[in-house]
């Protein structure tokens, strides 16, 4: 069995715990366990909240979901730009699978509230890298 670590961002809670929810259906439809959920702010403070799961001996794998909603500025972008490199960072250096789940940037809150799937997509991706690595 595949145990996951699931890291939540509050930020736009209104689409997140949708995606929260779809991450753990999909991960009993695989067979595999979300041992623990981290919420964090937002998508810009999953790195570090994945780092600290993926040291964890029993977890094999950490999808963190989050939802990035544009604004007035480029700010999304910013954030999206850095919670990805900061998430490959964390994978690369724990060699632990961590997935992407975290729409945006450049969408409004309908789009966000359209893909709350992208929770169950990253623990898809998750188990699909554990059981392929």
């Amino acid at each position: 069995m595949v145990t996951l670590g699931l890291v939540v961002a509050r930020f736009n809670r209104s689409v997140t715990d949708g995606m929260a929810e779809a991450a753990r259906e999909a991960a009993d439809e695989r067979g595999a366990e979300v041992a623990e959920t981290l919420r964090v702010p937002g998508a810009y403070d999953s790195p570090l909240a994945a780092d600290r799961l993926a040291r964890r001996e029993r977890i094999d794998a950490v999808a963190v979901v989050g939802a990035i909603v544009t604004g007035d500025t480029d700010h999304d972008r910013v954030i999206a730009g850095s919670a990805a490199d900061g998430l490959t960072e964390v994978s690369l250096e724990r060699d632990t699978p961590v997935t992407f789940g975290v729409s945006g940037p450049g969408m409004s809150g309908a789009e966000a509230r359209e893909r709350v799937e992208k929770g169950a997509e990253a623990v898809h991706a998750a188990i699909d890298l554990v059981e392929e690595l």
